[in-house]
């Protein structure tokens, strides 16, 4: 075959042909015998395949990406602390559920005038005049027909042992703190005190601990104003340790004067 493209780049080539042009069926010229033959369908077999059909899909190969810590940390941690809520939550529910006089045998440091003297706390014994007492602060035993008001009365000056002590006998707490206690523990004491029913709070000469802390037949000496156990104290003891019942007047007629002495021909109470 030749291409002749006379007359320049505008005409277009003219293909000449030589020879024959095969025969349908018949292989070209120079192919080998039988490589057109047809062998139906079936897909001929992939080069190094020996002839045994189509090759096998490969399967994916799995990557192993290792453990995500994470999530297990968080839930372990969610878990502990939910554990913890509820045990704190049992044991919160069975403090609650003991007895009054257990829960403040619990109290570390507390002195139970109740089980080592029962002849002190028996209450009702009304005498005039000044009374001499075995503890200071007393905790219990005689004392003035008026009480001392414990409304959650703040005393800045020291009152009458007297009266204080017939408010013990009503369930209040009273307590007491050396004149030279520091403002600050002074404050922190009032902040608990003020405007609660039957607490009330003064000053004391003479104390051997910093602060003293007394209900009736009860009593608690501590070092500082933040120590928890003050709030055990009057949690456990307040109106508890009444022995005239949860009713007992701690208001008015009692009296909110100051002083040491005991006020003779005051108010006289029904109780």
């Amino acid at each position: 075959m030749s291409i002749s493209t006379p007359g320049g780049p505008e005409r277009r080539p003219t293909v000449v042909t030589t020879g024959k042009k095969p025969a349908a069926g018949r292989p070209a010229p120079g192919a080998k015998a039988g490589a057109g033959k047809s062998t139906g369908d079936a897909p001929r077999p992939a080069a190094g395949g020996k002839g045994k059909g189509p090759r096998k899909p490969i399967a994916p190969v799995k990557v192993s990406q290792g453990r995500s810590w994470g999530p297990i940390a968080l839930f372990t941690a969610v878990g502990v602390l939910a554990v913890g809520i509820i045990g704190f939550g049992a044991w919160a529910t069975f403090q609650g559920s003991k007895p009054w006089e257990d829960r403040a045998a619990d109290i570390s440091g507390i002195v139970n005038f109740r089980k080592t003297d029962p002849e002190l706390v028996k209450g009702s014994n009304h005498q005039q005049g000044p009374i001499k007492y075995a503890q200071s602060p007393p905790v219990a035993g005689p004392h003035n027909a008026t009480w001392q008001n414990c409304m959650g009365d703040v005393y800045d000056a020291p009152i009458a042992n007297e009266h204080a002590v017939h408010s013990l006998e009503h369930g209040a707490v009273w307590i007491t703190y050396r004149p030279d206690l520091p403002a600050d523990q002074v404050a922190t004491l009032k902040s608990k005190v003020a405007g609660q029913e039957k607490l009330m709070l003064s000053p004391y000469e003479g104390l051997d601990k910093p602060i003293s802390l007394q209900a009736w037949g009860y009593q608690l000496k501590v070092d500082n104003a933040d120590d928890s156990r003050i709030d055990e104290f009057i949690k456990t003891l307040r109106v508890n340790a009444s022995i005239e019942g949860p009713t007992a007047n701690c208001g008015q007629p009692g009296i909110t004067a100051t002083g040491t002495t005991p006020r003779e021909g005051a108010q006289m109470p029904t109780q």
